[in-house]
Parts: structure tokens; sequence; C-alpha cells
């Protein structure tokens, strides 16, 4: 079964960037990888999606013009490059994948998650 391990967070100041990894224990292949992220008091959110094999993604509109993903298929690496983060960035930032080709912004259609890496934006 894959199993999926983020690294990278860590406190940063606002405007700052930041770029986290998750790495798996098999190919990404067939999956689509994502991260999500959840903040205190809030409920899991999907920041963004991409094809391991085509390569194309999808990003959240909170997002779209900040934060990059991206992939080594090499080395079954999943990244999330965070540029001009905000206070509203703060939360713990979630990989996982999925087989699925549709509803890929749902949480639910993921069955392989990591344990999560904590970002904190400070003022």
């Amino acid at each position: 079964q894959l199993q999926l391990v983020e690294s990278g967070g860590g406190l940063v100041q606002a405007g700052g960037s930041l770029r986290i990894s998750c790495g798996a224990s098999d190919t990404f292949n067939y999956y689509a990888a994502a991260w999500f992220r959840q903040a205190p008091g809030k409920e899991r959110e999907f920041v963004a999606v991409i094809s391991w094999t085509s390569g194309a993604y999808y990003k959240a509109d909170s997002v779209k013009s900040r934060f990059f993903i991206s992939r080594d298929k090499a080395n079954n690496t999943l990244y999330l490059q965070m540029n001009k983060l905000k206070l509203e960035d703060t939360a713990v930032y979630y990989c996982a994948a999925t087989k699925s080709t549709e509803s890929l912004t749902a949480s639910k259609v993921y069955i392989t998650w990591g344990q999560g890496t904590q970002v904190t934006v400070s003022a």
C-alpha cells in the first residue's frame, strides 16, 4: 500500500516562501496526487492536485497565483511551492493520493494520506 510522508513545513513570515514535499513509498503512477490543508477549527480544504502521468494540475482559487504544485517522477516526490504566504495560509498541510478521475477537489475520494506537516505564517 502506498505510504506518504510530508516534510518541509515550518515557520515563515507573511510574504515569504516555503516549499513542502511529499515522498511516496512507491510510484504514484496512475494516481492523482493532491495537497489539502486544515486550519484549527476548520474543515480540511483542497489546495491543489496534479495528474502524476500527464502533469495536468488544478488549484484552488485562494492559492491560484501564489502556490505551485509539481512532481518529480523519478523520485516519487510531490511538491508544493508556496509564495507570498499570508496569515490565513497557516494550517497543517496533507498530501493525498487517489486513483479516482472525478471529484478530485473532494477529500473523500482520496484513499491514502500522509501525516501532515505544519505551516505557520507569522505577521
